[in-house]
């Protein structure tokens, strides 16, 4: 088998695909298990969960290929909602009126080791840039802060 070939794992502990893996552990805080969905490259699982109980009420139940179908679901739900969240962080937008025009003032900020780079910018109703102006992560967008950038003129806020 060569490295590009993917080949899946399904045994009753860890159930892999080209993308995640499902694997079945042992609950450290009790005596029931739990089930660790990690994408495939990521040093941490993106969903841990509790898992099910077999017949037995010692071992856990074995994966199987609805369990594994509906795991992988549940976690790229969770990267997505992940994704979103980021995104709604670095990424703010307020809507102004300047000269009886509606003003859309955004600020997006970069995250980067070493260290954060942000822009505020303007646009018309149309979507055209009205200005663009690098600022600190730091800058707070409100609908004040925006109407004040808009009111200099667009320079640079300090």
């Amino acid at each position: 088998m060569t490295e590009d070939t993917f080949a899946p794992i399904q045994e009753p502990r860890l159930w892999q695909d080209e993308r995640w893996s499902a694997r079945v552990l042992k609950n450290e805080d009790d005596d029931g298990w739990a089930v660790a969905m990690t994408l495939h490259g990521h040093d941490e699982p993106a969903l841990v969960g509790p898992w099910t109980m077999g017949r037995d009420k010692k071992n856990p139940k074995p994966l199987d290929v609805n369990a594994f179908n509906t795991l992988v679901k549940t976690a790229n739900e969770v990267l997505r909602r992940h994704e979103q969240q980021l995104h709604a962080q670095l990424n703010k937008n307020v809507t102004i009126t300047m000269q009886g025009e509606r003003v859309r003032v955004l600020l997006a900020i970069v995250p980067d080791e070493e260290g954060a780079s942000a822009t505020l910018s303007a646009q018309d109703p149309l979507g055209e840039e009205l200005a663009r102006v690098p600022v600190s992560p730091a800058f707070k967008l409100t609908v004040d802060s925006a109407l004040r950038w808009a009111e200099s003129g667009f320079e640079r806020p300090r």
